[in-house]
């Protein structure tokens, strides 16, 4: 164990001209954008949440979400992170901190933060080129959607993670985003955390128009309340694209179809 920590630090502290060749991935998205930059033979290791790209099948995995094999990617000697800051515990982000080993920490809470960073992903895996390609499609898709889709007075939506305690999204979480992509508008989007937990009374409060869920179960408890605008005009939709929870270059389709989901008429 203690020769592969020296081997570790001698890689970081011995300069860093050289071009990037193990990369391990630290999240989902981050090895879905790696995929996306046609740049899979650089990773070495991924962490697991999910079902794996198919590029992705044979690599080793150092640990789950929130559990991670810290002997595992040591072993792998890694040259760059790509960390997600919540995938990984507070008390392992410090001990990556200490390894000094070069990490690229990604969390966009919007599509111009997302198509940023993918670009500067793509600037520390030493294909530049790629990136800018990729985002610049990724911007055009955004714009024929925004265009496509926009609306004079917002659809006021109420976006439900959880139900039991109640959760949704707040402002600064990209699914938001993704809402005003599609003309429409968090009810939530003053709240600064990610996923705040909410009350009933809270949602019936801003009346939203629309609803949408993950399961029939909640979908089907929100009958009860027939006062919600949603609810009076049949505005309660499931969502199931887990496209919406990995923010990647894929994002921007999933949230087509959310945009298809919620004005199937445009």
């Amino acid at each position: 164990m203690r020769a592969i920590w020296l081997t570790v630090l001698l890689l970081a502290f011995s300069g860093s001209a050289a071009a990037v060749e193990r990369v391990v991935s630290l999240a989902p998205s981050l090895s879905e954008i790696v995929v996306e930059l046609g740049s899979a033979d650089l990773l070495v290791g991924v962490l697991d949440a999910g079902e794996r790209p198919v590029e992705l099948k044979g690599l080793p995995s150092v640990g789950r979400y929130g559990q991670l094999d810290m002997e595992r990617l040591l072993s792998l000697q890694p040259d760059l992170l790509l960390l997600w800051p919540g995938s990984v515990g507070p008390a392992q982000r410090e001990q990556l901190k200490r390894l000094n080993i070069p990490t690229y920490v990604a969390e966009p809470h919007d599509f111009q933060q997302l198509t940023a960073q993918i670009e500067a992903i793509a600037a520390r895996l030493g294909r530049p080129e790629r990136g800018a390609a990729l985002a610049t499609g990724l911007r055009q898709r955004l714009a024929d959607l925004r265009q496509r889709y926009r609306r004079d007075q917002p659809l006021r939506v109420f976006y439900q993670v959880w139900d039991r305690p109640l959760y949704t999204i707040g402002g600064g979480q990209i699914i938001s985003d993704a809402l005003q992509v599609c003309g429409a508008r968090n009810v939530f989007d003053e709240q600064t955390l990610p996923a705040p937990q909410v009350s009933v009374e809270a949602v019936l409060q801003r009346n939203p128009e629309m609803i949408l869920v993950s399961d029939q179960t909640q979908l089907d408890a929100w009958k009860t309340w027939p006062q919600v605008a949603a609810v009076k005009q049949g505005q309660l939709r499931l969502v199931t694209d887990k496209g919406l929870e990995r923010p990647s270059g894929q994002m921007i389709e999933a949230t087509a179809r959310l945009c298809q989901l919620i004005a199937p008429d445009r």
